[in-house]
């Protein structure tokens, strides 16, 4: 009996499963696939964002045609002035370092002949050098003077005439070295060219030694881009044509083709220690580029031929992959999975993702990040 009641269960259960239609199958699959598409993420909606939106964060757009693309070997560098731009400030004599009224530092501009910082001499142990080598120079001229005289009769030997005129000479470079500097402070070291101060080694109050470096003029006209490559890169470096660089105060790209600047050399050989290949370049300083400092650098190539490129902001990244906005019409942008490849600084090459006459965004695309973003929001049902 009760075998017969499960045999009974077990029949009711399947009609009631079978008065499920065919129609209900096919919703039910529908919106399963619904659901698989929505997650692949494959197929992405249109971003709404209408012209006036457009116009007022910038957004900017160019149609992807191929073309030439210059590959960049990529590396750091660093910014230093050009041979002969600059001038070190010495000690003339021995002293202690005045710097009168004027405070001088670091970036101030100076003139050709002027007083950049005085040595006061006259309190030293040994007495005011100034007067003292005013006075060696007086008794060395009367000294050669006199020799003069006294070689046109024979009265001196040729040896003492020469030496007399030796020590002239080496008193008369050491006074020329302070005659006209001389001031109530002391003896003015002077700028020798038009500039601005550099590596400004002394403080008020110091004690420098004769030779001694004080300063630094730089005139900042032309500037160096120093780099260092790694070795397989050395068959590339005939190739080379030109460079660029960003700097990392401002994220300014420069490019030295717009600046007057020429590759001056590249090793052709290397020190057993190093792997790595020096090439400079030399160029105008025709913006705000500070010496000294380091920038991340681009070597540019021989350019590919027949391949697509955007601009480096038109790319979008999340998670490591790579994407860009698309125009589809006037207030509509499709989000576009791309493969980028080679960078130079400014352009990247795509591998994949773009055809020829897509309109890409190439400025203000994090706005239409965010607008996306906002979009794929889910929505919430009560």
């Amino acid at each position: 009996m009760t075998k017969i009641f499960v045999v009974l269960c077990t029949c009711i259960l399947v009609a009631c499963g079978g008065n499920r239609t065919n129609s209900e199958y096919e919703e039910h699959e529908h919106e399963h696939e619904h659901g698989n598409e929505g997650a692949s993420g494959n197929e992405l909606a249109t971003i709404d964002f209408d012209q006036e939106k457009a116009v007022a964060v910038g957004l900017k757009t160019q149609v992807v045609q191929p073309g030439a693309f210059t590959q960049a070997i990529k590396t750091s560098g660093r910014i230093l002035a050009a041979q002969g731009d600059e001038q070190t400030l010495v000690a003339t004599l021995p002293g202690v370092v005045n710097f009168r009224k004027t405070a001088f530092t670091e970036g101030t501009p100076v003139r050709k002949g002027q007083a950049v910082l005085s040595l006061v001499t006259g309190n030293l142990a040994d007495g005011d050098v100034a007067i003292r080598t005013r006075a060696v120079y007086e008794k060395a001229q009367r000294d050669y003077e006199r020799a003069t005289e006294l070689i046109k009769d024979k009265i001196i030997s040729e040896k003492d005439f020469n030496q007399a005129a030796l020590d002239y000479q080496t008193a008369q470079t050491a006074f020329d070295a302070i005659g006209g500097a001389q001031s109530g402070n002391g003896i003015d070291i002077c700028s020798p060219i038009n500039g601005y101060l550099k590596d400004l080694r002394v403080k008020e109050g110091d004690y420098v030694e004769t030779g001694s470096p004080l300063a630094t003029v730089s005139q900042n006209n032309r500037l160096q881009l120093r780099v260092e490559i790694p070795e397989k890169y050395y068959g590339s470096l005939p190739l080379i044509q030109t460079a660029g660089f960003r700097t990392p105060y401002d994220d300014k790209f420069y490019q030295l083709a717009d600046l007057n600047g020429r590759l001056l050399s590249y090793a052709k050989s290397m020190d057993v220690n190093a792997f790595y290949i020096p090439v400079t370049f030399e160029f105008d300083n025709k913006g705000s580029i500070l010496p000294g400092g380091y920038v991340e650098a681009f070597l540019f190539t021989s350019p590919i031929p027949n391949t697509l490129y955007i601009p480096l902001s038109s790319l979008v990244e999340e998670q490591g992959i790579y994407s860009v906005f698309v125009r589809e019409n006037e207030n509509e942008y499709r989000k576009q999975a791309v493969t980028p490849g080679a960078d130079n600084g400014s352009e990247v090459q795509i591998l994949s993702g773009l055809k020829a006459g897509d309109e890409v965004v190439t400025e203000a695309a994090y706005h239409l990040k965010l607008a996306s973003a906002s979009n794929s929001l889910p929505e919430h049902h009560h």
